[in-house]
């Protein structure tokens, strides 16, 4: 099991017709393993653009992503992203949809199989696994996409924007839900989010980027003295504004 992820001197260039768009420049970090982190920054400055390069979907123009001492190529990356939408199929059943990465990802066997049965039964959804996804709320989409995720056993989780498709009310529930869902997987987690409390309340650490070129702004360790933290928990302690108010300003800057 690896104990960190770590981006050495990260830049990526787009060449088009009107010459070079440098979208991250120069960017170092350590993931540390069981971690939670979120990357917010202005519109525009690369935050997915870096969580594509992490997740091996576009390559980098310079720098090195390490696995430990290992350079982390797409072959041994197994690495599990979850997006906007739950792109759900239709005319699949949940059980079914939770089986589509596995199946992607040719790692079908009787093992994986039972292990995707025991993550729905374990997060609640076991009676819906026969269920298509018109009959789910948008909270229960949600978790199913999470497990689908979770069920190809990736060592890291890359969120983007995943919950910004919900109303409010929705997001604050599957938000708590997701969050617990990660913890007791001790999953390594980065998350791409505008949402400064939704950064703050899920997050041991939270990165502030720069407008393009992205650069690393500001660092915060978030640390709220909670029994059994949630999301919500976070959010009603006092050292929440704390955080927002500090994090707002790197932002702003």
């Amino acid at each position: 099991m690896f104990e960190s992820l770590r981006l050495e001197k990260i830049t990526k260039i787009y060449q088009d017709d009107n010459g070079e768009t440098v979208a991250i420049n120069d960017f170092s970090y350590t993931f540390k393993r069981g971690h939670f982190v979120s990357i917010i920054g202005p519109s525009g400055c690369g935050k997915s653009t870096l969580l594509s390069i992490i997740g091996g979907l576009e390559s980098q123009t310079s720098g090195i992503i390490y696995m430990d001492n290992s350079i982390l190529t797409r072959k041994n990356n197994n690495i599990g992203y979850m997006l906007q939408k739950d792109y759900l199929l239709s005319y699949r059943t949940v059980f079914e949809n939770v089986l589509l990465g596995v199946q992607i990802r040719k790692m079908k066997s009787r093992a994986t199989f039972e292990y995707a049965k025991e993550l729905l039964d374990k997060y609640g959804l076991g009676e819906f696994k026969d269920k298509y996804p018109s009959q789910l709320s948008g909270g229960m989409r949600q978790r199913v996409a999470l497990i689908r995720t979770l069920a190809t056993k990736p060592d890291i989780l890359l969120l983007d924007e995943a919950f910004s498709a919900l109303d409010y009310q929705t997001r604050l529930q599957v938000t708590d839900d997701v969050y617990q869902i990660i913890k007791a997987e001790g999953k390594t987690t980065i998350m791409v989010t505008h949402d400064i409390p939704e950064a703050i309340s899920m997050s041991d650490e939270v990165i502030v980027l720069t407008k393009r070129p992205s650069k690393i702004e500001a660092e915060y360790q978030i640390l709220f003295d909670i029994p059994n933290r949630t999301p919500l928990t976070c959010r009603e302690n006092p050292k929440f504004s704390m955080y927002f108010d500090e994090i707002w300003k790197s932002l702003n800057q």
